[in-house]
């Protein structure tokens, strides 16, 4: 009877009971703990023949006071955002701008069919010629039937008749003169322009659509004039006031900047219990609409924590450590750090109040 035909014959529940065992022996095997007489014991690691290099830079480590700083994500957005559309319908000729394209005030944004305008604005011109002529003359039939009034040469029938027949007319060439008006407002309409200085920030529209007065031809922006939007916890919101100074971190540019809370929303969504703050961004911030960032605030009570510097922090991979000094002897201590206090970082865990770190010496990371 060979091996295969023996295994063959144990019972069926013997089989993955026996599989799992061997797997165990494997792997304690590899941990070193059968087989072995020596093991690498857990905690501190020290250096060989490591002592304290000479002027070397130490650090007693203690816990400090720090406001709780949290952070909220929110969106660069641009004070100055609008969409330009055309008033009248009208059937698109040029679009001679494209997204990016940077805009003087005035400059010509799109162009529209004025034919249907431009007739109407004729027609209107005509009619406006016709009853400024009739008013013309019955004005001047109004004073001659005054004149012969005035020396009883005509009856008061004929003289109030010829009076409302120039109050009528000079009516009507008012009326005319309105709608000629708007006709010439309408046709100077067909053009778009720029309303300010800013940047064409995406392109609705081809030459060739109907344009409606409904639908945007392009969206338009100022890119220098920007807020980050976020929205943050009820209880948060009520410690920020208007003009207040706070700290955003883009993470884009890699730099935090000075932002100040130019609009707080009046109410709070009933969902998220938040409310949005609008924070006006520097000129310079090299930030653009869309990017994200980070409003920073400390809105919790100051808390002990124990800080190094970030220049005291080796990094192994996605493992963190410093060098702890123990009498004249530099050991190896893996620790947690948590959120950064400027150039420091929060240590977790791994480190002690009163223990003694080197910042920098003879060794390397």
């Amino acid at each position: 009877m060979n091996k295969h035909s023996s295994f063959s014959q144990l019972p069926a529940w013997l089989v993955p009971v026996t599989a799992v065992s061997t797997l165990l022996l494997v792997i304690l095997f590899a941990l070193g703990v059968l087989g072995g007489d020596k093991k690498t014991e857990p905690g501190n690691t020290k250096l060989a023949a490591q002592a304290l290099p000479a002027g070397a830079a130490t650090l007693k480590v203690g816990m400090q006071m720090e406001a709780n700083t949290l952070s909220w994500q929110g969106t660069v957005r641009s004070r100055q955002v609008v969409e330009l559309a055309p008033k009248m319908s009208a059937r698109i000729l040029e679009i001679p701008v494209h997204p990016g394209d940077r805009l003087k005030k005035g400059a010509v944004v799109a162009r529209l069919d004025d034919r249907e305008l431009r007739a109407a604005y004729n027609a209107a011109h005509d009619a406006l010629l016709a009853a400024r002529a009739q008013a013309v003359q019955a004005a001047a039939d109004e004073r001659r039937i005054t004149d012969l009034y005035d020396r009883q040469a005509a009856t008061r029938q004929n003289y109030d008749a010829v009076v409302a027949q120039a109050k009528s007319t000079q009516a009507r060439a008012n009326q005319a003169a309105s709608i000629a008006e708007q006709g010439r407002v309408q046709l100077g309409e067909n053009v778009l322009y720029a309303p300010f200085d800013g940047v064409v920030s995406e392109r609705l529209q081809e030459p060739g659509d109907m344009g409606m007065p409904s639908q945007a031809v392009i969206s338009f922006l100022k890119p220098d004039d920007l807020r980050l939007e976020t929205s943050i916890p009820a209880r948060c919101a009520a410690l920020v006031r208007l003009g207040m100074k706070v700290d955003v971190r883009a993470d884009v540019t890699q730099q935090k900047l000075t932002g100040v809370v130019d609009e707080i929303a009046p109410e709070v969504d009933p969902q998220t219990r938040t409310q949005q703050i609008k924070i006006s961004l520097p000129h310079n911030s090299g930030l653009q609409p869309g990017q994200f960032g980070w409003l920073e605030l400390a809105c919790q009570a100051e808390q002990q924590m124990l800080l190094v510097p970030d220049s005291a922090i080796l990094n192994f991979g996605q493992l963190q450590a410093v060098k702890v000094i123990q009498g004249q002897q530099l050991q190896i201590r893996h620790i947690r750090t948590g959120k950064r206090y400027g150039d420091k970082l929060e240590v977790l865990s791994g480190l002690h109040d009163g223990e003694t770190i080197l910042i920098s010496g003879g060794l390397t990371k």
